[in-house]
């Protein structure tokens, strides 16, 4: 779906997953900031033309594109859509991922193969093409968790593939001296979004909710208004995971 692809906005942002939670929050956080958007999705095609509907709706610009993230070809192609449809990309927000919970001990192979796929060779791919493409001034923000630092048992295949998304964005925040494009990770923590709350019950749920001192779970909005400051005003902030997560320890 493209929608008002002929005016000339001032920034540009794609956003991957953004049929999703956070990725939608995302989106429609970065439109209200005055951006154009790419709304990207892999399996969703009703859900990210919804964002996109509700961006227009609020006299926004935004397009509705699909790819596989770990597809280098369908993420080079959507990059060019951006790139034809608005003429740039300045913000890369980096959503898409794959959550399956289970003990290592437990966990089926082909289960940490798909996570690994999505999450480590996806960001890899996008991340890959956000450093070639956007412009002076730019913003990469990758989806990390809080996880990592958290330790909590059956995260640990989820943990290590957000681990190598740390490992990456860091580096990557070097690599790009001298091109005025930052590059950090938002870490989220417990997020009421349909991936956090998949096969959870009640108790598990206000278990992790008052894991910080406001006892309650974020919301996907909180994860966006990081995203809209590090897409923006943050420009001093570079290289760094930023744990959004309402002070869980």
């Amino acid at each position: 779906m493209n929608t008002q692809p002929n005016a000339t906005p001032t920034r540009v942002a794609i956003v991957t997953g953004a049929s999703g939670g956070i990725g939608r929050a995302a989106a429609q956080r970065l439109a209200a900031d005055g951006m154009a958007v790419v709304a990207h999705y892999a399996g969703s095609r009703s859900r990210a033309e919804q964002v996109v509907s509700a961006i227009t709706a609020m006299g926004g610009q935004a397009t509705a594109v699909p790819a596989d993230v770990a597809d280098e070809a369908q993420v080079s192609a959507l990059f060019d859509t951006a790139e034809q449809t608005y003429g740039g990309i300045d913000v890369v927000v980096n959503t898409a991922g794959l959550m399956v919970l289970a003990s290592l001990i437990e966990l089926d192979l082909d289960d940490f193969d798909r996570m690994h796929r999505t999450n480590v060779r996806g960001t890899f791919v996008v991340s890959q093409q956000a450093a070639r493409r956007l412009r002076t001034g730019g913003a990469l923000i990758n989806f990390s968790t809080s996880v990592t630092r958290l330790a909590l048992p059956t995260y640990s295949a989820y943990a290590a593939s957000k681990g190598a998304v740390d490992a990456m964005t860091l580096a990557l925040a070097k690599e790009m001296r001298g091109r005025d494009v930052t590059v950090n990770a938002v870490a989220p923590g417990p997020t009421a979004t349909p991936l956090f709350l998949q096969g959870k019950d009640e108790k598990t749920v206000q278990r992790m909710a008052r894991m910080n001192p406001s006892e309650r779970l974020g919301t996907p909005e909180d994860a966006a208004e990081v995203v809209s400051f590090l897409a923006g005003p943050g420009r001093w902030v570079n290289g760094q995971i930023v744990y959004a997560n309402g002070g869980a320890a």
